[in-house]
């Protein structure tokens, strides 16, 4: 499970490691709503059907999925926050 192809240089990261479904993806949410449009973020989780909630959620945002990856129980997700009068 790994769709990373290069190096991401994140504006925040966020350590949702421990946390189980949905909070993990909730506080995605609230962590981009701090970003400015164009900032990265990079969300840590060991949540395993967090890989489908990311997916899901950005394909139903404006937000936009740069990449995740799996490092051993570790998922990493990098979601770069939508421009201007998107959420």
């Amino acid at each position: 499970m790994s769709e990373q192809t290069r190096a991401f240089h994140p504006d925040t990261v966020l350590d949702a490691c421990g946390l189980h479904c949905p909070l993990p993806l909730l506080k995605a949410k609230q962590a981009l709503s701090t970003l400015a449009a164009g900032q990265l973020l990079e969300v840590r989780s060991t949540d395993a059907g967090s890989w489908r909630d990311m997916a899901s959620f950005t394909d139903q945002s404006a937000h936009i999925l740069e990449g995740r990856e799996q490092r051993d129980d570790v998922y990493i997700y990098w979601i770069r926050k939508a421009g201007d009068g998107h959420s």
